[in-house]
């Protein structure tokens, strides 16, 4: 098939016509492509911006609002913590005053303690002959009183705890109320060794007294009145008025001294007595005191003492402490050795072989004052052994039957074994 020229050229520029439409035609694709992101992110920003522009007042007041939320709470929570510092000062400084009363007292009853404790050594010493025991000093009672704490093992790891409260103010009320254990613990310590005094001087008051009566009822066994032998007080007495407090403890205090005062007095003067044995061993009474059928005469006739069997040669001891009187010959007596006791006591050793002293010289309570023998009006070996009161001899049971009545301080020649007597 043949194509005219024209037809050519026809169909030619329509195949170029539909080439230039397809080529537009991909290119306003492509356009679009391009353009549609552009559009959207476009209509984004209009909205936002409008969305700024008519929002705008109600975005920055509500923001406004949560920061002065924020710096309110702040706010609130120093002025709380502030509050809480202030109220744990006052709290420390309280708990500190108080610490500080507390101390004070305590240094005060720890003086007070050592001064009773002089007291009570004191007496101890005068009626028991022994001390009570020591008081701890105030740096061992805050040794002992201060409480041992476990040995924890630390954690490996520390791990964190919720914190109810400043580390600060947690520490400083755990001193605080270590310390308050710690004053509580002394208090209690000072208090059971006030207590312990009280029941000491109490004991020895008790102790005292029961001396006292012993004492008393011995006198009263030897027909003696405690009185004749007292010291009369000196004239001219004085002295500043110093009154007693009310304090029980110095009040039983000055009980007991006077208790004790009152024993020891007796005491010395018991010690006066002649209460030990003239001769060694048992005593065998030939003769007792009274009266008796003489030997020379075989009449009746007042003895004035005991006879005790000894052998020649046997010392003779003095019953109490006293001053030699006489030491000499002295008709029936023989050799005699009298001792004045005082307070109006004497004591006669007659038929001496010999004398162990002489006039004037002080002898002690079991010394030997001469040998037993028959010298004088004497049948045979044995000691006549007198007791008198005021110069009138008295039985010298009312003593011997007494021997080893004040313990073995003042008897120290063992107890009396009378043969011969009911």
């Amino acid at each position: 098939m043949l194509f005219t020229a024209r037809q050519v050229r026809e169909k030619a520029a329509s195949q170029a016509r539909g080439a230039l439409t397809r080529t537009r035609l991909v290119k306003a694709v492509c356009d679009v492509r391009v353009l549609g992101p552009v559009l959207a992110l476009s209509t984004v920003w209009a909205g936002g911006a409008t969305y700024y522009l008519v929002f705008h007042d109600e975005v920055l007041a509500r923001f406004v609002s949560q920061q002065s939320t924020m710096q309110y709470g702040y706010e609130a929570r120093i002025a709380a913590l502030k509050l809480e510092l202030e109220r744990t000062a006052l709290e420390q400084a309280t708990a500190r005053d108080e610490i500080a009363a507390r101390l004070a007292d305590l240094s005060r009853r720890q003086k007070t303690l050592e001064a009773r404790q002089g007291t009570l050594s004191a007496l101890a010493a005068d009626s028991l002959g022994r001390r009570p025991p020591e008081m701890p000093s105030g740096d061992e009672a805050s040794t002992d009183a201060a409480p041992r704490r476990p040995a924890t093992a630390a954690k490996p790891f520390p791990t964190p705890e919720p914190m109810d409260e400043p580390l600060s103010l947690r520490g400083a009320r755990e001193s605080a109320r270590r310390t308050g254990i710690v004053v509580s613990s002394l208090e209690q310590r000072l208090d059971g060794l006030a207590e312990a005094q009280s029941r000491t001087v109490a004991g020895i008051a008790a102790n005292a007294d029961r001396a006292v009566q012993r004492l008393r009822g011995l006198f009263a066994r030897i027909g003696l009145d405690p009185a004749r032998f007292e010291r009369r007080p000196e004239p001219g007495l004085g002295g500043p008025l110093v009154p007693l407090s009310g304090d029980p403890f110095g009040l039983a205090a000055a009980q007991a001294q006077r208790a004790v005062a009152e024993a020891a007095g007796l005491r010395r003067m018991a010690e006066t007595l002649p209460l030990r044995r003239p001769v060694a061993g048992a005593m065998s009474v030939s003769s007792t005191f009274g009266a008796r059928v003489d030997p020379f005469t075989r009449g009746y006739a007042m003895h004035t003492g005991l006879d005790l069997r000894a052998e020649t040669g046997e010392p003779a001891r003095a019953t109490a402490a006293g001053r030699v009187t006489i030491a000499e010959y002295s008709g029936g007596y023989g050799n005699m050795v009298e001792v004045d006791h005082g307070h109006g006591l004497a004591t006669r050793y007659a038929h001496l072989s010999a004398y162990g002293v002489s006039p004037g010289q002080w002898v002690a309570a079991g010394a030997v004052i001469g040998r037993i023998g028959s010298t004088g009006r004497s049948t045979g070996s044995h000691l006549h052994y007198e007791t008198r009161i005021d110069g009138e001899a008295v039985d010298p049971q009312r003593f011997l039957r007494l021997v080893g009545a004040l313990g073995p301080a003042v008897s120290t020649l063992g107890p009396v074994a009378f043969e011969g007597l009911p």
